[in-house]
């Protein structure tokens, strides 16, 4: 747990801005693939990135409470930390359109969402929001 906060602001955090994060992904997504023709696998990296700018800012105020100033430094943490969570994102989710052609691909995004949210919070927590430098 990170010092400080209690579980319920940490966690509830944590869920709070996985909410804003998604409802991020899939109004971006759902602007580029429905209101401007793109396609779901073109638009979805650029609506990820979105989600993940909001993710980012989201985990640093609410649940893990960074006094610090946000720098690029932290930024990049954070990016690298998520990067295994949007590559296992987008697998799935790209897996569940191959397999229902026929499904709105905004839909596609909460089972890819719940599968990811777990990396996400590992990475996060030990990586990106540490609050003690890891061990040698």
């Amino acid at each position: 747990m990170t010092e400080g906060i209690s579980p319920l602001r940490h966690f509830g955090g944590f869920v709070i801005a996985g909410l804003l994060a998604l409802a991020t992904d899939v109004g971006v997504l759902d602007l580029l693939n429905r209101g401007l023709g793109i396609s779901p696998y073109l638009a979805r990296p650029l609506s990820i990135f979105s989600a993940m700018v909001v993710s980012w800012a989201m985990n640093r105020w609410i649940a893990f409470a960074v006094a610090a100033p946000p720098s690029w430094r932290e930024f990049g943490r954070f990016a690298l930390a998520a990067s295994l969570s949007i590559l296992v994102n987008y697998l799935v989710f790209a897996a569940i359109l191959w397999a229902f052609p026929l499904l709105r691909p905004s839909l596609a995004i909460i089972p890819a969402s719940l599968v990811s949210m777990f990396v996400s919070y590992a990475g996060f927590r030990f990586g990106a929001f540490r609050t003690s430098p890891p061990k040698s």
